[in-house]
């Protein structure tokens, strides 16, 4: 800046503390739109994962480092808005205090006549601030900037974000505002400083206290000449905002390719698995896809867990019906009829993805540690029916040699889905006396040992008379520091992969244990599912 901006702006530095921030959001501004680009994403996952598998599990960290950039944006529009709220109180006193001995006086005078070059953006001392605010490129871009923040942010909140997701989805479009805006608040050119030009000819160091003499005739202090900083916004966001346009291009290419549902099965406890098929689809374990029924909402694309394995000639999804979104496509899909529906009557859907997780690491590891909560387990099914194809069924070599399983449900309602899948492995692992890779162990937290056991004096039966597993279920919560005890002494000198796909207090829990319990012989790497 020049001498003469700083020597206006120093009583209370408002200038810096607006300008700063200003700098930062454009940083941020740059980066919030690169998480979202899930092709992208996908594309420098598979692209990096031969050299670094660490730096390819912090791509599945993808909406985490998305919120905190929204934070630190939420937080630099805030003490831009400050800052530049002093600004103007202190650009309209200085119209105010008409006293020519005042340097910010003399400097807001400069420009009044037919000289365009002026400094102080309020031109005259019968206006005020709001007037401003509204009537110039940065105040109306800059209450559109900052309404579309407000909106967006307290949409995004967890409590709404599950109850009302359509609220969130909805809202989170105002970011095309957001950034039109944004690209356009510096056009009005606002904020001025003194030209290069004129600080060549102009000592701003000896003329500052010589404003007095500003043009007077044989005085080497001239009228400084000054000008519009010109906007530097779109320099930033420009590149994210094409790779975005080149996402949605994908999407949009993906959600007109023809996808065929093959089957609707209705499960227990209102949960909902279509198998599908699409020319050209490849999957992997763990991975997920977004869903789109144009019949229910153009606009809304929901993330679901694949099911199905790589190896079955369709792909699953199993929906838990828990929304507007969910009930439409239950209904959409005959859930609400006793009659089957033709496959003709199945309503269009459109599919993007599939996008890797952490589970697609599964593989890498000889000793796995699954462990999933309610219904975080979506993601192990693909995984247990993968391991079975290629171990048992095609007699494929697999690294993974020993699985154990966790499943922790509230109640017993969470188990009904996912039982069958468990009762054909552990039938066909029964079979063909092949029970050794697979440990599985069912918790319902929420009940209670004594409940349990005046339950077990109705039920004796070789099976157990919840899930109809040989496998007993297990009350209250699992002992991890015994569990990880006693892995660790049957498996020395390997690592074991611990994937959770659950809350993140449970991941606390287990990422401390993967810490405790990793020594010399045997290492415990976790990994956590981003759902």
């Amino acid at each position: 800046f020049s001498m003469f901006k700083v020597t206006f702006w120093n009583p209370q530095h408002a200038l810096p503390w607006a300008r700063a921030p200003a700098a930062c959001l454009n940083f941020n501004c740059m980066l919030i739109l690169l998480p979202v680009c899930r092709n992208l994403l996908s594309f420098l996952r598979g692209s990096i994962q031969c050299c670094s598998r660490t730096a390819a599990r912090q791509l599945d960290r993808n909406l985490t480092f998305h919120k905190l950039v929204a934070y630190m944006i939420a937080f630099h529009t805030a003490v831009h808005i400050v800052a530049h709220l002093f600004n103007f109180e202190y650009f309209m006193d200085a119209q105010l205090d008409r006293n020519s001995s005042l340097l910010t006086f003399v400097l807001s005078e400069i420009g009044n006549g037919d000289n365009a070059s002026f400094l102080n953006p309020i031109r005259t001392n019968e206006t005020n601030p709001t007037i401003v605010m509204f009537t110039t490129i940065a105040g109306l871009t800059g209450v559109a900037i900052t309404l579309a923040l407000i909106l967006i942010i307290t949409s995004s909140m967890e409590v709404i974000r599950r109850s009302y997701f359509e609220v969130f989805w909805y809202t989170h479009h105002l970011f095309v505002i957001f950034f039109i805006a944004l690209v356009f608040h510096g056009f009005g050119r606002i904020v001025r400083g003194q030209t290069n030009k004129d600080l060549l000819v102009h000592n701003s160091t000896l003329c500052a206290d010589r404003f007095e003499e500003w043009g007077q005739p044989g005085s080497n202090c001239t009228v400084p000449v000054f000008a519009g900083n010109p906007p530097m916004t779109w320099k930033w966001v420009v590149a994210p905002m094409f790779l975005y346009l080149c996402e949605r291009l994908v999407r949009f290419y993906r959600s007109h390719q023809k996808v065929v549902i093959t089957k609707v099965v209705m499960h227990p406890s209102k949960t909902l698995e279509l198998q599908m098929k699409r020319k050209g689809f490849h999957m992997e374990v763990g991975q997920y896809v977004f869903i789109q029924c144009p019949s229910v909402s153009r606009l809304e694309w929901h993330p679901f867990t694949l099911t199905s394995a790589p190896e079955e000639d369709y792909f699953s999804a199993h929906i838990r019906i828990v929304g507007d979104w969910t009930q439409a496509l239950y209904e959409a899909c005959g859930g609400d009829r006793n009659e089957p529906q033709e496959a003709w009557q199945m309503p269009k859907v459109a599919i993007d993805g599939p996008f890797g997780t952490a589970s697609e690491d599964v593989f890498r590891y000889e000793v796995v540690m699954l462990v999933g909560a309610g219904i975080g387990v979506t993601p192990f099914a693909s995984i247990l029916k993968s391991v079975w194809y290629k171990r048992i069924q095609n007699n494929q070599e697999v690294f993974t040699k020993k699985i154990y399983f966790y499943w922790l449900c509230p109640e017993t309602q969470a188990f009904e889905w996912f039982a069958d899948l468990l009762q054909s492995l552990e039938g066909q692992m029964a079979e063909r006396e092949v029970t050794d890779f697979l440990s599985y162990n069912i918790y319902l937290t929420r009940w209670k040992e004594a409940e349990a056991a005046h339950f077990r004096v109705h039920h004796e039966a070789e099976n157990d008379p919840i899930t109809g597993l040989k496998q007993k279920t297990l009350y209250g919560k699992p002992n991890w520091d015994n569990e990880f005890t006693n892995i660790a002494s049957k498996h020395p000198g390997t690592k074991v992969g611990v994937f959770l796909c659950g809350p993140p207090q449970l991941g606390k829990s287990l990422e401390k244990q993967c810490l405790s319990h990793s020594e010399d012989d045997v290492k415990f790497i976790f990994n956590k599912e981003n759902f």
